[in-house]
């Protein structure tokens, strides 16, 4: 239900504030019944889904038991449709129907954290990254709700003007601190806890020491493992080497400093772990495109 009306909601209130109808949306379902949803709540539909519909954003939310609720029967009239959209958004377990369709070849893709690790294995052509949400082509994937307002904000952004996705945000008293590339929760200490303790450990001291980052070698040694364990041991499971992973930790604390403070560059730079102000400069462009304070000026 969040997934629906993250996407939805945020073009209402584009409608409503821009006081012109900018967009129009059909909800379907491939049955043309209600979904009743796993809260119990019914959602009403406008018909069930055509092979021939078109439009400018195919929009794909699936949740639990994906594959019984879109049985293969039902993938070749979803890859029909989806073909005669200019965009593809899939939210949560979309992207397995995607991939299961066939629409989805090559690409750079996300979806839940939950699912990650069992997608990435099912689908090795694909490149499953545990981002929020990830554009490739034509194809928008997302890992749940909350980043699925961020990729309609997104969307906004790109389609409309910058002021209309910034009032909308408003509109749902929502900052937007998140970047499309920041991890998903699948790094969480607790899940690490459960799957691998030692990287665990290893990512908590990552986050406890932004300002004063310990060299790779070093934390393998506090953790009790060699550097090179720990280096497979964050491949497998964050998809990223510990330096790389440490790094984005640092950039997104750095983001949010940026965003949220008026301190100066200077002093973010150090805490974050930065010898020089131009090193975190150079880091921080290289991830968001654009400079710290090109973004600052951006948000004001």
């Amino acid at each position: 239900m969040m997934s629906l009306s993250s996407l939805i909601d945020p073009l209402r209130a584009a409608n409503r504030l821009a006081r012109q109808r900018i967009f129009s949306w059909r909800l379907v379902s491939l049955s043309g019944e209600a979904i009743e949803l796993t809260c119990g709540i019914k959602i009403a539909v406008d018909g069930a889904l055509q092979a021939d519909e078109s439009g400018d954003v195919f929009m794909l939310i699936a949740g639990f038991n994906q594959d019984e609720n879109a049985p293969k029967q039902s993938l070749a009239r979803i890859r029909k449709a989806s073909s005669q959209f200019k965009s593809i958004f899939a939210i949560e377990a979309a992207t397995w129907v995607l991939a299961r369709a066939g629409i989805i070849d090559n690409h750079r893709v996300t979806t839940h954290w939950e699912d990650l690790e069992n997608f990435a294995f099912a689908y090795p052509r694909l490149n499953v990254v545990g981002e929020r949400f990830v554009i490739d082509r034509n194809v928008w994937t997302s890992g749940g709700a909350s980043p699925c307002l961020d990729m309609l904000l997104h969307y906004l952004r790109s389609t409309q003007h910058k002021s209309l996705a910034l009032d909308v945000a408003n509109v749902f008293i929502y900052n937007e601190s998140k970047s499309a590339t920041d991890a998903q929760a699948h790094v969480s200490l607790d899940r690490l806890k459960r799957i691998e303790p030692r990287l665990a450990l290893a990512v908590e001291i990552m986050e406890n020491t932004i300002e004063d980052p310990e060299p790779v070698e070093q934390l393998a040694s506090r953790v009790g493992i060699s550097q090179r364990t720990l280096e497979l041991l964050s491949a497998k499971h964050l998809g990223l080497s510990p330096s790389a992973h440490y790094l984005r930790l640092r950039l997104q604390a750095a983001r949010k400093l940026v965003l949220d403070t008026n301190s100066p560059m200077s002093d973010i730079a150090v805490r974050c772990g930065f010898n020089s102000q131009s090193a975190f400069s150079r880091a921080f462009s290289k991830r968001y495109k654009r400079s710290p304070i090109e973004l600052r000026k951006r948000e004001v």
